[in-house]
């Protein structure tokens, strides 16, 4: 039987109390924007519940830590309720982990507007739009467990379009024991979209805003329209100020463009293009495939102060926070068979990655350096095998660049 077509909104973990992370060395005006980027992204989800002719918003939880985030973090959030209240547009909660209602200051007030579902239990509440019931919310605020308990969601059936409201990991084959038409959940600060026969059944709408090279990409909410036959469309709005992106590139692309400066260049252009204006904050990870290459990479520090200075500054900016340079797996057999320190070095670190090689221990050598610290000496007595090679691959690298004239940034300042 057909139904009632409706629009709403829902977004989740806007960690409120959470600022934005690899802030190391940002420009004064890029730190400045990044702190109340959060905010701003919140505010934006808001904005587009007044202005998209939306039924009503859903919020699965974790939007803020009222300890950590603090007056002005909370008052935020009931201001853009009492917005949405002004215009009679409900807001159904189910909270998280970080936003439990028990850590809420009693003198704290919730709007009207605001149905807050209880975690000891799934609560069925009616949309009503006009006098009719447009669809029904089941839901339940978390109740300390990583999963979502879908027992706890049991509720009468009914001909009404049924959307599932919580906060925990989920997948689709256990969602489907529910039966309901759709859900939408929260825990995941990056968008996850869960679909069965080519048709979206579950959002994770993620945060609105990332806060670390760990959350790459487009943040925001979704707009959810279910027309009369129940067909559910689902937009993915973006929401972010700024962008977190994780770059890898291979030396062999250098080749196209003349040099590894044209290369971080052109990749960036291109991010700025899909990023829409926003800041980018980008973290780079070169894998070189040669000694060669390694000579046209030139020196990470050096590359990365070039970026930095080159990008790091505009409007919008792209501010790069990290450059990694992965070690070639081989270097030129000349270089191994030179009667010189390089070589040398070169053949002991061969002889190390065999598998049949004992344990790195460097102990003896840490402790002819009484100045290093505790933490470090530790680190070094016994390397974990899991990190063994890529130990290796860095300290062969280290050692090239000094054998051969090169200058560390750590080398300059010591």
């Amino acid at each position: 039987m057909p139904g009632e077509s409706f629009r709403f909104i829902h977004a989740s973990d806007f960690h409120l109390e959470s600022p934005l992370g690899d802030l190391d060395e940002l420009p004064p005006p890029l730190r400045d924007q990044m702190a109340t980027a959060p905010h701003e992204a919140v505010k934006a989800v808001f904005e587009a519940a007044l202005s998209n002719n939306i039924d009503f918003v859903v919020l699965s939880g974790d939007l803020l830590n009222p300890q950590a985030a603090g007056p002005y973090g909370m008052n935020l959030l009931l201001e853009q309720f009492e917005k949405l209240a002004a215009a009679d547009t409900p807001v159904y909660w189910a909270a998280g982990t970080v936003d439990d209602p028990q850590k809420w200051p009693e003198a704290v007030v919730i709007p009207p507007n605001v149905t807050l579902f209880p975690k000891d239990r799934a609560t069925d509440v009616n949309v009503v739009r006009g006098g009719r019931t447009i669809c029904r919310l089941i839901g339940r605020g978390s109740d300390g467990r990583a999963s979502l308990h879908i027992p706890g969601f049991e509720c009468e059936a009914a001909e009404e379009f049924a959307i599932g409201v919580g906060h925990g990991d989920a997948s689709l084959e256990m969602l489907e024991e529910a039966r309901f038409d759709f859900w939408c959940l929260g825990g995941k600060h990056n968008r996850l979209e869960l679909e069965s026969d080519g048709e979206i059944r579950a959002v994770y709408s993620g945060s609105p805003q990332g806060r670390s090279l760990s959350e790459p990409g487009s943040h925001g909410f979704s707009i959810i329209d279910v027309d009369a036959e129940r067909n559910v469309r689902v937009s993915e709005m973006p929401a972010d100020q700024f962008r977190y992106c994780n770059v890898r590139l291979r030396a062999d692309e250098i080749a196209a463009v003349g040099s590894i400066q044209n290369l971080l260049g052109e990749r960036i252009v291109r991010l700025q293009h899909e990023a829409g204006g926003r800041h980018l904050i980008i973290g780079w990870d070169i894998t070189a495939d040669s000694g060669e290459s390694l000579i046209e990479i030139g020196d990470g520090e050096a590359l990365l102060d070039w970026v930095r200075h080159e990008y790091g500054h505009g409007a919008p900016a792209a501010w790069s926070t990290s450059l990694r340079i992965r070690p070639p797996q081989q270097y030129p057999k000349s270089w191994h068979e030179e009667d010189t320190i390089l070589g040398d070095y070169l053949r002991i670190a061969a002889e190390h990655r065999k598998p049949e090689s004992t344990a790195t221990n460097l102990l003896p050598m840490t402790e002819e350096h009484p100045g290093l610290p505790a933490s470090t000496t530790t680190l070094l007595a016994e390397i974990p095998q899991t990190r063994r090679i890529e130990t290796l691959d860095q300290a062969t690298l280290l050692g090239v660049e000094l054998l051969r004239g090169g200058k560390p940034n750590w080398v300059n300042k010591s």
